[in-house]
């Protein structure tokens, strides 16, 4: 590599001063950020835009390079004293080891703070009924979520007032801390205690936001639910979350669906299912009902001597399926209600059906107080 590269990928002269090195980074590393940008290759473009950023955004690094090339910034030509630019390559994780004992990342390494990152994801509960998830509806949510300040729009600076450069790290977000340890003296980067990685300070903060740059707003959204949907399935609404950050794009919301139950049907998947009381009369002799779904009534011959547990099918009565496909069915369960009341022709009538069927039947005679209260 020759000791030009780093200021191509950058978009800048090596005559470039570091205010234009860093401006042309957070621009580039903006356009690229894998958060944002989706196309192939961006990821790539965006390590590559980091790697000479860490190089060239250090007054120190940047000199051994301009006169060694990537060798020299990575401490490989005598750029350095002890264990200075030493990135812990090739050595099996050293720096997360170092990192758990000293709380932080060494020079040159972690995350840039003023990266624009995503916000974060929000969730939201919608109740449907049974009609309203089989047939799909739309519904409008409220909610509140993180948004931009509306004053400051999002600077978190008073009106008419701007952020300036974090006077602690120079407008970097991060700083140096030495540590003595036995292996001698070793330098990480750590998040600004000042800005806190904007690398900026807010001297005359916002009344609204108190110089967060964000706040609580009401939000309201129309979401459209599928045909077919069941309790526990989500929908994803991206860029409905909360607001991102150092111009970040908005998190998503997942709207989790809790479908009430019904009282007349019950449903599996595509399927509905129904109970239908018949007397034995219907059950004996047959008869044709109006059976209940949810696409309306639908009439049901019941053929003589159909029993208890009888199950009919009724097609394309069901629900729909939410990944497309044909509409399923509804299964009807006969239940053949026994009457608990009887009267005497009721009761004669029964007998009479059992002695000409030769059916053996010996009711229940009744002892002298029920004679006594039927008397009454």
């Amino acid at each position: 590599m020759n000791n030009t590269e780093f200021y191509e990928r950058l978009g800048v002269s090596k005559s470039a001063s570091q205010d234009e090195i860093k401006k042309a980074y957070r621009k580039l590393s903006k356009k690229y950020h894998p958060d944002i940008n989706k196309e192939a290759g961006a990821e790539q473009k965006y390590k590559d835009i980091q790697e000479a950023y860490e190089t060239l955004g250090d007054e120190q690094k940047r000199a051994s390079y301009d006169q060694f090339g990537a060798a020299g910034a990575n401490g490989g030509f005598g750029g350095g004293q002890g264990f200075s630019g030493f990135d812990g390559a090739g050595f099996g994780g050293f720096e997360d080891i170092f990192s758990s004992f000293f709380g932080g990342g060494m020079s040159g390494g972690g995350r840039n703070p003023n990266a624009p990152r995503k916000g974060d994801d929000l969730q939201y509960r919608v109740n449907l009924t049974f009609e309203e998830a089989v047939f799909g509806a739309t519904k409008e949510i409220k909610y509140n979520r993180e948004s931009s300040c509306h004053t400051c729009d999002g600077s978190g600076a008073k009106p008419g007032t701007s952020p300036v450069k974090c006077s602690r790290c120079g407008g970097a977000g991060v700083i140096n801390v030495d540590t003595q340890t036995p292996l001698g003296m070793m330098r990480r980067q750590v998040t600004c205690d000042v800005c806190h990685g904007s690398g900026q300070e807010i001297k005359d903060p916002c009344n609204t936001c108190h110089g967060s740059g964000r706040e609580n707003q009401a939000h309201t959204v129309e979401v459209r639910v599928p045909a077919g949907v069941e309790t526990d399935q989500q929908i994803r609404l991206s860029g409905q979350g909360e607001a991102g950050y150092n111009g970040g794009p908005h998190g998503d919301l997942f709207v989790v669906i809790h479908v009430a139950a019904s009282d007349k049907f019950e449903r599996d998947g595509t399927t509905i299912y129904y109970r239908l009381h018949l007397n034995f009369v219907q059950a004996a002799l047959g008869d044709t009902v109006d059976v209940p779904t949810v696409h309306g009534d639908v009439e049901l011959t019941i053929p003589e001597g159909t029993q208890a547990g009888k199950r009919f099918r009724l097609r394309g009565k069901g629900a729909p399926s939410l990944r497309g496909g044909a509409q399923g069915d509804q299964y009807v369960t006969i239940i053949v209600d026994t009457p608990t009341d009887l009267n005497d022709d009721q009761r004669k009538a029964l007998m009479d059906f059992a002695n000409a069927g030769d059916l053996k039947v010996k009711p229940k005679k009744k002892n002298f107080f029920e004679k006594m209260f039927d008397a009454d």
